[in-house]
């Protein structure tokens, strides 16, 4: 069976190295999570993205961009979230068609107690088998690549 792809053997060695890295990394991240505070990352970074929000809140639709989720998914973790006491629903106050999501005290302590493992986590798998020019170069790249994407995605297709 012949390639199915278009890109040369060097663009293919590049994308391969970076999907396959962030795919193992999200799940070393998760592992790292579930074991030590028993909370998978994709609520890790609801709680993290609330935490860090004026007054601890967002609307659900800016917390949906802010994960890369969908709505219909971010709907579901919070409702997960609202479950065991983390997170919680109101109405927007300027807005009576939003919700807001809203982290509590629960959660605030869950999302205190869960960063440092994942900065570890972090530190660990990611930042520490890189040189300091190897770290400037991750980012450079990372940023470059979502500078494009923003820009792509203001572009109407």
């Amino acid at each position: 069976m012949g390639e199915l792809t278009s890109l040369e053997p060097e663009e293919q060695r590049a994308v391969r190295a970076f999907v396959r890295s962030a795919r193992r990394l999200f799940v070393q991240l998760d592992r790292d999570l579930q074991r030590e505070v028993g909370l998978p990352r994709a609520h890790f970074e609801i709680l993290w993205f609330l935490y860090q929000a004026p007054g601890r809140a967002l609307r659900m639709s800016e917390l949906a961009d802010a994960t890369g989720s969908q709505p219909s998914g971010t709907t579901h973790s919070v409702g997960r979230l609202e479950e065991i006491g983390y997170v919680r629903r109101e109405l927007c106050p300027n807005d009576r068609r939003g919700w807001l999501a809203v982290l509590t005290k629960k959660g605030t302590a869950a999302i205190e107690r869960a960063a440092p493992v994942y900065a570890s986590s972090l530190r660990r798998h990611l930042l520490a088998p890189l040189s300091p020019t190897q770290r400037e170069q991750l980012a450079v790249i990372g940023e470059t690549v979502l500078d494009e994407l923003a820009t792509t995605a203001l572009v109407p297709q």
